[in-house]
This record gives C-alpha cells, sequence and structure tokens, in this order.
C-alpha cells in the first residue's frame, strides 16, 4: 500500500502524464457491510471508461481500465479496506489508499488528477499521531476526530528493545553481578549493580532510538502534532531525552495495551480537539488580519493567479466543495465552466500549485470558513 504522506512530501501529483482516472468511494471495515463494496468499484470503473470515451475518444483507456478491474477482483484488498478509497491511475502512475473518512463516490476523468479529498487527508486541522509505548515495544498510529489507526512503520523503525539492543549477553546476567564495562553502561560504579538500574539503562537507550526514528520518518515529513501514550514514569524518562519537536506536553497517561484502539481515539481526541479548534480560530483570525492590509484575498480568480507566481503562504479551502473550470498552469488564468460542464476542480488545482511552491494547504469544514468562495488565501507578500 502507497503512503500518502510521502507521495504529497514528494510532488508526485505534480505535471502528471494524462489523462488521469480519480477514484473515489466510502469502503467498510468489517463483513457483511464490505461485501458490496468491490461491486460499487465496478460501477465506478464502468463510469470511468464512459467519461474517457467522451472526453478521449481518440485514446485508448485500456491498458488503465485493466489495472482497476484487476484490484477489484483482488478478494484480500477488499476485506482490508478502511472508511474509504482512492485510486489515482495514470499511464506511467497506479496509486492506491486506503482512507481513514469516508468520501462520496466520485469519478473524475482529465488531464490531472483530482486531489482535494486527499488533500483533506493530509491537510486537514485535525490530524495528529499517537506514539505507544513502553519499556519492551513501540507502536505508531495516525488519526483524526473520527478514526484512528496503525501506522505501518518500515524494516528500520525499532519497534522493540531487541531491534535496539540485539541480544545483549549482559542483560541475562542475574539480579546483581560485578564490575567490568557493564558497570559503565549502565552508569554506576565498579562493584554489584541492581537490575532495575541496568533495564532503566536499556529502556533509556531504546526510548532514544525510537525517538529519532518517530522525527526522521514520522513527524519531519507529516509535520502533525504527536501525542505520547505511555505510563507516567515512562512519559518522564521519554520527554526528559526527546527532541521532537512535535511532542504534545500533554499526553495519554497509561499503559498502551490496556485500553482498546477506540478509547485510544476517544483520549487521544480529547487532548487534540481544543488544539484543533485553537488552531482554526488562528488561522482564521491570521486571514482577517492580513486582509485588513491588503494580504488576503477569497476571490479564485485572483487567488489563483497569486498561486502561479507564489504568493500564497496558506490556503484555506472548503471541505467537500468543488468549483468546475479550468486553469492555466503557467499565468494562473482560470474559465468557470458553465453550470453542469465539465471541467476540472479549480480548488484542487489552485491548492496544488500551493503546495508546490512552499505553501501550506488547510481543508476547513464549512462552518469554520471566513468566506464564501470556497478558499481564502494568506499571502506573503
Amino acid at each position: 500500500m502507497h503512503s500518502l504522506i510521502d507521495d504529497f512530501t514528494g510532488n508526485l501529483f505534480q505535471d502528471p502524464v494524462g489523462p488521469c482516472i480519480s477514484l473515489y468511494q466510502p469502503t467498510h471495515r468489517s463483513h457483511p457491510d464490505n461485501g458490496q463494496d468491490p461491486i460499487r468499484f465496478g460501477n465506478l470503473v464502468k463510469k470511468a471508461e464512459a467519461s474517457w470515451k467522451e472526453r478521449y475518444p481518440d485514446k485508448d483507456p485500456a491498458p488503465l481500465l485493466a489495472n482497476l478491474r484487476k484490484l477489484g477482483e483482488e478478494r484480500n484488498f477488499w476485506n482490508h479496506t478502511l472508511d474509504g478509497l482512492a485510486v489515482l491511475v495514470s499511464p506511467d502512475m497506479f496509486r492506491v489508499y486506503r482512507l481513514q473518512r469516508a468520501v462520496p463516490e466520485l469519478v473524475n476523468v482529465g488531464d490531472s488528477f483530482h486531489i482535494k479529498p486527499l488533500l483533506r487527508m493530509v491537510q486537514s486541522a485535525d490530524r495528529y499521531q499517537v506514539l505507544a509505548i513502553n519499556r519492551h515495544s513501540a507502536k505508531m498510529f495516525v488519526g483524526n476526530r473520527d478514526a484512528l489507526d496503525p501506522f505501518e512503520a518500515g524494516d528500520d523503525f525499532p519497534d522493540t528493545l531487541e531491534a535496539v539492543l540485539g541480544d545483549d549477553p549482559l542483560r541475562q546476567r542475574p539480579a546483581s553481578w560485578a564490575r567490568g564495562a557493564a558497570a559503565t553502561i549502565a552508569g554506576v560504579n565498579d562493584g554489584q549493580i541492581e537490575r532495575s538500574k541496568l533495564v532503566d539503562a536499556d529502556t533509556e537507550q531504546f526510548f532514544r532510538a525510537v525517538d529519532r526514528a518517530v522525527a526522521e520518518q514520522f513527524s519531519r515529513p507529516a509535520r502533525l502534532p504527536l501525542m505520547l501514550a505511555a505510563l507516567p514514569e515512562h512519559q518522564a524518562m521519554f520527554r526528559k531525552l526527546s527532541h521532537n519537536a512535535y511532542l504534545l506536553p500533554q499526553g495519554i497517561d497509561t499503559h498502551p495495551d490496556a485500553i482498546s484502539l477506540d478509547e485510544l481515539r476517544e483520549r487521544a481526541w480529547r487532548v487534540m480537539e481544543p488544539k484543533y479548534l485553537e488552531r482554526l480560530a488562528g488561522l482564521v483570525d491570521m486571514y482577517h488580519a492580513a486582509r485588513a492590509r491588503w494580504l488576503a484575498n477569497d476571490d479564485i480568480a485572483q487567488v489563483a493567479r497569486s498561486a502561479v507566481s507564489a504568493r500564497v503562504s496558506t490556503l484555506l479551502v472548503e471541505a467537500d466543495r468543488q468549483v468546475n473550470g479550468r486553469m492555466d498552469l503557467q499565468s494562473g488564468a482560470v474559465d468557470f465552466a458553465a453550470e453542469g460542464g465539465i471541467g476540472e476542480d479549480l480548488l484542487d488545482d489552485i491548492a496544488e500549485k500551493v503546495i508546490a511552491n512552499g505553501g501550506q494547504v488547510v481543508v476547513v469544514p464549512k462552518g469554520r470558513m471566513p468566506s464564501e468562495t470556497g478558499l481564502a488565501a494568506i499571502y506573503r507578500f
């Protein structure tokens, strides 16, 4: 399964070789509800084929459709879905993403990918990560207000004590032992060493390795708030040695294996919700303050040109809103489609340009948007 975060940070969706097919559908996590998911997917593939023939009658969609139909027949895949599914296909790319949020059924065939539903997954202000850790193991989770799921770390992630220390013979010694280099490792003088001090030294070494790996593999690429789920004594030890700038001061004080995944999500969201609301309010206040200084705008045509010229530092985009039309990716000029007409999602195209030029995009619920046009841009200059 592909990493949505890695693909976004790698600008994988920029300037694709078209035509491009974007399929979205809600899915289900368990039987019997998930039994209809592959059937619905097959119907979306048929719609994609019809749309392709309408827009690109001189181009053959067979190779792309073959990949989609093959996915629809993979029973194991459909038995392990989450709440939503996104599939992006072009002549040189095939990407499949399991999503933690349900998405409306959507088929888009065009010169570029329709990625705004994915923007909501990676750019929404309610997303966070959880590190669940004890003396022996570490697990990463990624979540939002609705869901929390394990994050599949790479083989180089130090998920166990043994992965960091190996089969260290020193840790197999009796409760107390005498003299030597191991005494120095444990941080005590030569002589007898209590096993508890050796255990603490091992734990500290394990926690340091996990802290480095989480920062490099999760926090820096995703730039998401990180919550620590651990017993109080482990919270104190980890925080003392951590250098992760995204680690929140509030944690979840419990042994992570002692509660269910759903309870872990509930407790994580209780920590995250005030920060989520505070961040949204801060962004809206920033927009109004910038607008008073002529450094913000909500006019789609003007924001599109500003996005191309790299003026936009922060773009707020209304969730589930679509504005059809076409955007010249070189000049930023836009043509709005007539009602019911065919076109790309302008909000989608503008957001892609902002990300490509180093700006941030935040998908905001309709009720908290500071504008009625579907977007609100804060300028750098």
